[in-house]
C-alpha cells in the first residue's frame, strides 16, 4: 500500500503531495515513527500530536495525516515536497488509516464490546471464555490483560487508540481468529478510539458514578456510554444487551430500538420483564446457582463465581454469547467451567484461618457490592469484614466520601489507605474519605502507606473473618507524584502472610 492507495480511504478537507512510496506503518506517537510511516498529528485531551510532527519528520515519516489547518499550512509552505493531508477528525483518520493499513481486520472479526462502569473485564473474560468452548479463537482487549487467538499479553489500556487495536485486530485473525471481544471505556468512546470497529453485540452492564473528572455531570458520563448503542457517533449494533435493573435501561433500550438494533435484556427475578432472568438465586461462598430463563429455553446454572454482581456479570455473558450464536444448551453446559479475570475477588491463600480477598473495586457501587458478597459469606460464620480502600489522585473527588460511607456500612472495621495518589498529597485525599467513613460509626484506621495499611488489615483478622483488598485488583504499580512504584496487593498480602507464618512449614 502507498500513500495515494492509503489517503484514498481517509475522510479529508485538504489535500497536497503524492507518493508512490510504499506505507511502512502508522504512528500517532512521533517517539515510535521509522522511516516510510506516515504520522497522524491528532489533537487529544492533555496534548496536541501536531507539536511533534518536526520530530516526526526528522524520524523519517512519508507524509503526515493532521488535523490542524494551521499545520498542514505550515506543512504546504516548509514542507512542499512531503505528502500531507488535512482531516477534520484526528481520531477518526486514525481509525481509517489503520483499518486500511492493516488489511481491515474489522472485517474479519464479528466484534462484541462491552461498556459501563462496573463489570466489563469480568463480563468480557466470561464472553471470551464461552466463545472459546464455543470453539471460536478470539482475540479480548480489556483492562487486566490482552488475548491475541490464544496468546496472553499484559494490558497497556482498557480500550488502546485504534491504531494499536486494529494492529491487535489483524494479528488475531492473521491466526484464525473469528471474534473481538473487547472493552469499550467512556473515555474510549467520547475520544472515538473504537472509530471504525462494526460491533456486532453491544452490552451495557450498569452506570454509577465515576470519571466525573473527566465527564463533568452523569449525563454527559452516560451520554458517551450510550454512543455505543444509539447510531448517532458509531453505527448501531446487530443486538443490544442492557441490563434490565439499571436506572437507564429503558431509555438506552429505546435509544437502541430507534437505531435498528435488537435489544436484549437481563436480570434477576422478574426484572422489569427481563428476556434473560436469573430465578431462584442460591448464593454460596463459592459461587451460585440459578434457574434461567430465556426465550431460547431454561435450565439450572451452575457457577463457581460468587454474589449477585457475578450473576448479572455471567448473565450479560451468556446473553451476548447466545446473540454470538453459541447454543442454549453449550451455554449452560460452560458455565461450572468459567473462571473469573485476574484481580476480581481473587482469593490470597497461604492456609491461614481467614479469608484475604483482592479485589478491583474503586467506585462506591463495586465497594458496597463487594462488602455485600463478604457479609454473606460470613453471615454463617459469624466472622467480621476487614475492608481496606483507597481512592485516586487526580480523579473524581466527588465518590471519595461516598466510597468512605460505602466501606464504613458494609464493614466491622476499615483500613483507608492510598491507592494510586499521583500529584496528589495522600492524606489530603484520605481527609475527603474521612469525614463520612467517620459518620457511619464503624472502627476504622487511615495509614496512607498501602503495605503498611494491608498489614494492619491483615494482623486484624481472626478465625473465620474476611480481609477485603480493594482498589487496586490485578494492577501491578503505585502511581506516586514523583515515581511510580512496583506494586502489586496480591503479591504484598501473601508476603505478609508468609511473614506471620502461614503457608511455610514449622
Amino acid at each position: 500500500m502507498n500513500w495515494n492507495d492509503l489517503i484514498a480511504e481517509v475522510a479529508h478537507i485538504g489535500e497536497a503531495g503524492i507518493s508512490d512510496r510504499v506505507v511502512a506503518g502508522i504512528e500517532y506517537d512521533s517517539r515510535r515513527v521509522k522511516p516510510g510511516a506516515v504520522f497522524v498529528a491528532m489533537k487529544g485531551g492533555t496534548t496536541d500530536g501536531n507539536r511533534f510532527v518536526e520530530k516526526a519528520i526528522a524520524a523519517g515519516a512519508l507524509g503526515v495525516i493532521t488535523d490542524s489547518a494551521q499545520m498542514f499550512d505550515h506543512l504546504l509552505v516548509f514542507q512542499p515536497g512531503l505528502p500531507a493531508l488535512e482531516v477534520e477528525h484526528g481520531r477518526r483518520a486514525l481509525a481509517q488509516a489503520s483499518a486500511a493499513f492493516f488489511d481491515h481486520p474489522e472485517r474479519r472479526l464479528a466484534a462484541t464490546g462491552i461498556t459501563g462502569t462496573n463489570g466489563k473485564t469480568t463480563t468480557a473474560f466470561l464472553i471470551g471464555q464461552l466463545l472459546n468452548q464455543a470453539a471460536r479463537k478470539t482475540v479480548l482487549i480489556g483492562t487486566v490483560e490482552y488475548h491475541v487467538a490464544g496468546e496472553v499479553r499484559p494490558s497497556i489500556h482498557t480500550t488502546p487508540e485504534s491504531r494499536d487495536l486494529f494492529e491487535l485486530m489483524a494479528e488475531g485473525a492473521n491466526r484464525g481468529a473469528t471474534e473481538l471481544i473487547t472493552e469499550v471505556s467512556s473515555h474510549a468512546l467520547d475520544q472515538g478510539r473504537a472509530a471504525g470497529i462494526p460491533f456486532d453485540v453491544a452490552v451495557f452492564t450498569n452506570l454509577t458514578r465515576d470519571h466525573l473528572d473527566y465527564h463533568g455531570t452523569m449525563e454527559k458520563y452516560f451520554a458517551a456510554k450510550r454512543m455505543l448503542f444509539d447510531g448517532t457517533v458509531y453505527p448501531a449494533p446487530r443486538v443490544a444487551v442492557i441490563n434490565a435493573v439499571d436506572p437507564r435501561a429503558g431509555e438506552l433500550s429505546e435509544a437502541a430500538r430507534k437505531a435498528g438494533a435488537q435489544v436484549c435484556t437481563y436480570g434477576t427475578g422478574e426484572a422489569a420483564g427481563a428476556d434473560w432472568r436469573a430465578a431462584n438465586v442460591q448464593l454460596t461462598p463459592s459461587g451460585a446457582e440459578f434457574d434461567l430463563r430465556t426465550p431460547a429455553g431454561s435450565g439450572r446454572v451452575t457457577s463457581r463465581l460468587a454474589g449477585e454482581v457475578n450473576v448479572f456479570n455471567l448473565l450479560a455473558a451468556m446473553s451476548a454469547a447466545h446473540a454470538r450464536g453459541v447454543p442454549f444448551e453449550g451455554l449452560i453446559a460452560s458455565a461450572p467451567q468459567l473462571k473469573p479475570a485476574p484481580g476480581r475477588f481473587q482469593s490470597i491463600d497461604a492456609g491461614q484461618p481467614f479469608t484475604a480477598i483482592v479485589d478491583y473495586a474503586h467506585t462506591d457501587d463495586a465497594l458496597r457490592n463487594l462488602t455485600t458478597l463478604a457479609r454473606h459469606m460470613t453471615g454463617s460464620t459469624g466472622g467480621s469484614v476487614i475492608t481496606l480502600f483507597g481512592c485516586g489522585g487526580d480523579r473524581d473527588r466527588t465518590k471519595r466520601p461516598r466510597m468512605g460511607a460505602a466501606a464504613g456500612e458494609g464493614s466491622d472495621f476499615v483500613v483507608a489507605t492510598s491507592d494510586n495518589p499521583r500529584s496528589e498529597d495522600p492524606l489530603a485525599i484520605l481527609a475527603e474519605v474521612e469525614p463520612a467513613l467517620k459518620a457511619t460509626g464503624v472502627r476504622y484506621v487511615i495509614e496512607p502507606d498501602r503495605a503498611a495499611a494491608i498489614r494492619l488489615a491483615i494482623e486484624a483478622a481472626k478465625p473465620n473473618d474476611i480481609v477485603l483488598i480493594a482498589g487496586k485488583g490485578h494492577e501491578k504499580e503505585q502511581i506516586l507524584a514523583d515515581r511510580t512504584i512496583p506494586f502489586d496487593d496480591a503479591q504484598i498480602a501473601l508476603s505478609i502472610l508468609h511473614d506471620l507464618g502461614y503457608g511455610k512449614e514449622r
